[in-house]
């Protein structure tokens, strides 16, 4: 996929993505550093790290892997330490993209599982949040520095399986605002993306395994899932100067696919019930011809 964006948008800029060594995250840091930045990427595994940072070099960025987990105070403050060792000056740019979960009925779930999810998606973006503050605020990148939490649809209503993570994406979201609200006067953005639905990751194969056509179906917009690169740019418009005076707010990126209901009535039939109202109403109509698409018109 061609980027909108100009190839140095980001030139100068210093980003670091947790979770950046597969799935959304990987893609994240990949476009974050082909526009300009230097990103550091975090992970667990190691392995899987050093080969996404390879990956990442491959493509002429400047990246680096910091080993670790999000629910460590001591880690998310080492990893701002390591960053400003290795390259100087302040962060610009942090993406909080480590997550966890599974499928699990509420009645199965254990108190430990429950809190894990928690500890990683919620807790985890409060603690590299933290701990990446001092450092962000001392950014002079035009814009401002921002932060970009990945959310997901999954709490805009409730999701089967899901109570864990649908509580802690909540609490995500909400932190996204408290800390716009509060970070603000030092010129510090924090935004959220929600991802839908999106094809060739992790999540999907745990969370919806074989059911690319069934959740496509549910997608309006194209009626498939979203790419790794959808996200990616969403990510890239918030952490730009495009978004400067955007803060406080989550970006649904998902086909509207959280808003998706059952077509009770075909399209077809909606025309015709629409234009006997109109031999028989005044004021109330369609467009001659109606069910190409067409929306009602006023007659006043």
């Amino acid at each position: 996929m061609e980027s909108p964006f100009k190839p140095d948008i980001l030139k100068g800029r210093v980003a670091l993505v947790t979770g950046g060594s597969s799935g959304i995250g990987f893609e994240i840091a990949r476009q974050l550093g082909l526009h300009g930045a230097k990103v550091a990427i975090s992970g667990r595994r190691q392995d899987v790290l050093d080969s996404a940072v390879g990956s990442l070099k491959s493509d002429g960025i400047t990246a680096m892997g910091l080993q670790g987990d999000v629910r460590s105070a001591a880690a998310c403050e080492g990893w701002v330490a390591t960053i400003a060792s290795a390259w100087g000056g302040p962060l610009d740019v942090l993406v909080n993209c480590a997550a966890g979960n599974f499928l699990a009925t509420a009645e199965e779930l254990t108190v430990n599982g429950f809190k894990t999810v928690m500890e990683i998606d919620a807790v985890g973006t409060f603690t590299m949040s933290r701990a990446a503050f001092p450092a962000l605020r001392r950014s002079s990148a035009a814009g401002g520095p921002a932060i970009v939490n990945i959310s997901a649809t999954l709490q805009y209503g409730a999701t089967w399986w899901q109570a864990h993570a649908s509580a802690a994406k909540a609490a995500v979201d909400s932190l996204t605002r408290s800390l716009a609200l509060e970070w603000g006067e030092f010129g510090v953005r924090v935004n959220g993306v929600a991802p839908g639905p999106i094809g060739g990751t992790a999540g999907m194969a745990k969370l919806a395994p074989g059911a690319r056509e069934v959740v496509g179906a549910s997608i309006p917009l194209r009626s498939e899932m979203g790419r790794t690169w959808d996200i990616a740019m969403a990510v890239l418009f918030l952490a730009s100067p495009a978004a400067a005076f955007v803060s406080g707010d989550t970006l649904v990126v998902d086909g509207a696919n959280w808003m998706w209901r059952p077509q009770l009535v075909e399209r077809g039939a909606v025309s015709r019930a629409s234009r006997g109202v109109e031999g028989s109403s005044r004021g109330v109509g369609v467009r001659a011809g109606g069910g190409g698409g067409g929306g009602p018109t006023s007659k006043l």
